[in-house]
């Protein structure tokens, strides 16, 4: 019996090690996957995940960008128009309803934040 708790308790503890060395590395959340794989540059990866939408209006005070945009393929969200919390207030200054925009949005906290926008060229 003592022998069988001790060969459970040494391969739960490998069983955590292996899991801690395919876990991801932080800051790569939400990342491409398959681009990783593929040895992709992390600008690449990041260009991968920018959105094309349309500011519809710009709160600094909330911190907040409501959004009309395509779907955002690293959250599996369908197209839609949406208010999001934005990483930065700054994000915001240069915003106004009806700019074209990209944008990179990611999960933060169990929220959809969006953590960079430019103005569409």
């Amino acid at each position: 019996m003592k022998t069988l708790k001790t060969a459970l308790v040494i391969s739960t503890l490998l069983l955590g090690a292996a899991h801690a060395q395919t876990a991801a590395k932080p800051g790569m959340d939400g990342m491409n996957m398959e681009a990783t794989q593929k040895g992709a540059p992390m600008g690449t990866m990041n260009m991968a995940n920018m959105v094309d939408g349309e500011v519809r209006k710009v709160d600094k005070t909330a911190k907040k960008i409501t959004l009309k945009h395509g779907e955002i393929k690293n959250l599996q969200m369908a197209g839609m128009t949406m208010a999001y919390q934005v990483k930065d207030a700054a994000m915001l200054d240069k915003l106004k309803a009806g700019d074209k925009v990209r944008f990179m949005a990611e999960k933060v906290g169990g929220a959809i934040v969006v953590t960079a926008i430019e103005q569409a060229k």
